[in-house]
């Protein structure tokens, strides 16, 4: 196994060599949205009785900040491996797909958290929050990161450049966060957009994080867990045949 602790060291050192870039300015934009949604629309939107708006937010705020870090993480560190032809370095040692796999994920899992954890930290000190259930929100976050490492790994994988990555972070990651009721509740769509938004796997993540806050959610937790430990579980199988069959990679 001294494969697998290598890799995964350069790649915790590789984001955080530049954690301006990769930390902090994440941090800014949940910051950010969380002054201009709470204080714009604060006085005039409220999800549920026991919280204010700032309060709903914050979860939202943290949970999406995990999930578009985890994904950055692992695509760009793939792409630019391609690019750079420094992938050989990686595929002629003898390390395996599932060290490969499990340096990739857990790097990423490790750079969402640190976001997340720092988005938290930041906004306490604007919005009054309390914990409810904190083992639901570790399961969340462990399984929402994990879910979104792997997927970058597999758009890594996939794409062939630089825009191709950035197509798929705008086209896809993108609009699931913001349409996965990190700004609000389901409750207050019509209908035909609350069946939509259960299609979606990233409501399952963020709606199950806010639980573990406030106790309180859309959809029933112990569901929204199954929903997305059995995505990680496919998704999983999906990038391990990639890496297995050495798709683009190889060539």
């Amino acid at each position: 196994m001294g494969g697998f602790p290598t890799l995964l060291y350069k790649e915790l050192l590789r984001f955080w060599k530049v954690s301006f870039q990769t930390v902090a300015a994440p941090i800014l934009t949940a910051l950010l949205y969380l002054v201009v949604f709470a204080y714009a629309l604060g006085d005039r939107v409220r999800v549920f009785e026991q919280m204010s708006y700032a309060q709903f937010l914050v979860p939202g705020l943290v949970m999406m900040s995990v999930l578009q870090n985890a994904f950055a993480n692992s695509s760009s560190s793939l792409i630019q491996s391609k690019i750079s032809g420094n992938l050989v370095f990686m595929m002629l040692p003898p390390i395996s797909y599932l060290e490969f796999f499990g340096a990739y994920v857990l790097a990423s899992m490790f750079r969402g958290l640190v976001v997340g954890g720092g988005v938290l930290a930041v906004t306490v000190w604007f919005v009054d929050l309390r914990v409810a259930a904190p083992l639901w929100v570790l399961a969340f976050a462990l399984l929402g990161s994990a879910i979104l490492g792997a997927l970058g790994l597999v758009a890594g994988i996939w794409a062939d450049k630089f825009e191709q990555i950035a197509a798929f972070q705008n086209f896809v990651i993108l609009p699931l966060t913001f349409l996965s009721g990190v700004f609000y509740s389901i409750h207050s769509l019509p209908s035909m957009w609350q069946a939509a938004s259960h299609l979606n796997p990233f409501f399952y993540m963020i709606d199950g994080f806010r639980y573990g806050f406030f106790g309180v959610s859309d959809f029933p937790p112990i569901a929204s867990l199954m929903v997305i430990a059995v995505s990680f579980v496919l998704l999983s199988a999906a990038c391990l045949l990639m890496l297995r069959t050495g798709y683009k990679l190889r060539q």
